[in-house]
């Protein structure tokens, strides 16, 4: 078989972006870039798009998702799925993935009201941690760590009133060792991994954390291959938390930056993210 033409779904050309197309570029695979602040989908018939997969690297979720859902509904290939972005942009989904599949994660509580969330902040134990449905670089986080503050921040979500904030996602705050750990995971195998080091409690690299090399272990390998097919598989973050009690999966994220990790790991990233996308449009 030929080397598949391979679409690119982005909302603009990121770092990222950059390394995957260069790498398109130096194999010399048939690349056709899709802008999705162009895009029009006529839902009625299939258009010939020209392409055999297509690379999912919107920036906001709602148009990955529903871009995904048409994609799939013709019969194109796409990474990730459809099911991925789903279940990965909605951290209640994600939670309920993991624990169906056996996966340690930190303790969660959904509730509906304020009072209910305050009753369940109570049940977890200070400190918690309040974070939205839907939300991504660490936004929108709140640690909790007594009553004053549980109610404040239950008031500010109750009064912004908008749908994501009228479901109250309490999960309990997992003691870290000034760290976590970003690991990276193409189909079955778990490529690379990094330590992120702060002195805020949100490690995230967008928010100024520090990456230094993890070795992949064949403990964390094996937990952050379960963690990711239990979402769907496919290319995905998954962040763990070394709890006093061992590791646990925090979240999983399904349109994975990697630019500050590629020269901290020394694994070519972008190339084994080609090496999938290529996969999935000869199966």
């Amino acid at each position: 078989m030929n080397d598949p033409t391979v679409g690119v779904l982005l909302s603009r050309v990121r770092v990222e972006e950059k390394l995957l197309l260069e790498e398109l570029e130096r194999r010399h695979i048939p690349t056709k870039v899709i802008d999705d602040r162009e895009l029009v989908l006529r839902l009625e018939t299939k258009p010939e798009l020209g392409v055999d997969v297509v690379a999912e690297r919107c920036i906001q979720h709602s148009r990955a998702l529903y871009s995904l859902a048409v994609l799939e509904a013709w019969g194109i290939p796409t990474v990730n799925t459809f099911e991925v972005a789903d279940v990965c942009g909605n951290k209640l989904l994600t939670t309920l993935r993991l624990l169906r599949a056996g996966v340690p994660s930190p303790r969660t509580r959904i509730a509906y009201t304020p009072e209910s969330a305050l009753a369940a902040i109570e049940e977890l134990g200070y400190p918690v941690v309040l974070k939205p449905l839907v939300g991504s670089w660490g936004r929108l986080l709140s640690r909790v760590n007594d009553r004053d503050a549980a109610e404040t921040v239950v008031e500010h979500k109750d009064v912004l009133g908008t749908y994501m904030h009228s479901i109250y996602y309490v999960q309990e705050y997992v003691p870290k060792p000034g760290r976590d750990i970003r690991a990276f995971v193409v189909g079955d195998e778990t490529i690379a991994a990094i330590y992120r080091y702060s002195e805020h409690w949100i490690t995230n690299t967008a928010r100024g954390g520090r990456a230094t090399k993890c070795e992949v272990t064949p403990e964390l390998n094996d937990l952050c291959v379960r963690a990711a097919r239990s979402v769907g598989g496919g290319v995905v973050a998954i962040d763990v938390l070394e709890a006093p009690e061992g590791l646990v999966v925090n979240e999983v994220n399904y349109t994975m930056e990697f630019r500050n990790s590629i020269d901290t790991t020394g694994v070519n990233i972008p190339a084994r993210v080609v090496d999938y996308i290529v996969s999935v449009a000869k199966r």
